[in-house]
């Protein structure tokens, strides 16, 4: 890999631009970044808004490339791996996909083999820097090279390598579904508080920002989040009360059993997508 690595993303969705957005603001070169997607006027949009360059042909866009970045859905994946599956087995980049449940054995087959092959699982806060992503690598990989993938997805959030790609299930069952879990407390929250008598916009208010509050406090807290719920308890207290509440309710196993569909149904999707590879559905 070159020492100022060209990075060219196939896809330009909102993933992708918040990725982009992330690594030009922590000093990537505009001038090293090549996007393309089908539709024109769109990737116009992409090149004003940070200054990269632009095509619709995903072989072209790949041909630049020290790193390619698979940014489209898991649909559509086959196609566009088959597409550039020529340039690819003659340039041997670095390709990372960010395509949830099509496992690295799939992505190589549909690329020709042998390539450098990492997975990412990230997650919707990336849109605004805050994301949590999971990193796996194929055994092609170099150190140099996971350093690289690990500056890009750290500039959107953090981002934390698993040794296993079986392990993405379970990242994808905890931070790539896991806001949807924070929203629905979110939600539920609001109601709560509404019903109560507060006004809509003064309970989502306080609900976001003692959210927001509690998540910096166990990013900053050398307690674990146990100790941190027992600091907010008093006995006989009103948080005593709510927390009682939770726990008489089933509260640990409802989360345990959303964790583990979610887990499932990340494992069925990687084998009904392994399995269209194999018998040529797409």
């Amino acid at each position: 890999m070159s020492r100022s690595p060209t990075i060219s993303f196939i896809g330009a969705g909102n993933m992708a631009s918040a990725i982009i957005g992330g690594m030009l603001d922590s000093g990537f070169q505009a001038t090293s970044l090549w996007v393309s997607a089908p539709d024109d006027s769109h990737l116009q949009t992409i090149k004003r808004r940070f200054g990269v360059s632009v095509t619709t042909d995903n072989r072209h866009c790949a041909q630049q490339a020290d790193l390619v970045v698979l940014a489209v859905k898991p649909q559509v994946m086959r196609q566009v791996c088959e597409d550039i599956t020529p340039i690819v087995q003659n340039t041997r980049p670095l390709v990372v996909s960010i395509a949830a449940g099509l496992e690295a054995a799939t992505l190589d087959e549909w690329l020709g083999g042998g390539l450098p092959l990492v997975r990412v699982m990230p997650n919707t806060p990336s849109l605004v820097g805050k994301g949590a992503a999971g990193l796996f690598a194929n055994d092609q990989v170099s150190g140099k090279q996971r350093e690289m993938v690990e500056s890009i997805f750290s500039s959107i959030g953090t981002a934390l390598w698993v040794e296993k790609e079986s392990l993405l299930h379970g990242v994808t069952g905890l931070s790539g579904s896991g806001p949807a879990y924070f929203f629905l407390m979110l939600e539920a929250l609001e109601e709560a508080a509404t019903e109560a008598g507060l006004e809509r916009e003064t309970a989502r208010a306080l609900a976001i920002q003692t959210m927001a509050g509690a998540a910096e406090m166990a990013a900053r807290s050398e307690h674990d989040p146990a100790q941190l719920k027992r600091n907010v308890m008093s006995p006989g207290g009103t948080t005593e009360q709510a927390i009682n509440t939770f726990e008489q309710g089933g509260m640990r196993d409802l989360v345990r059993k959303a964790y583990r569909a979610a887990f499932d149904r990340s494992e069925q999707m990687a084998k009904e997508l392994a399995s269209q590879g194999s018998n040529g559905k797409t």
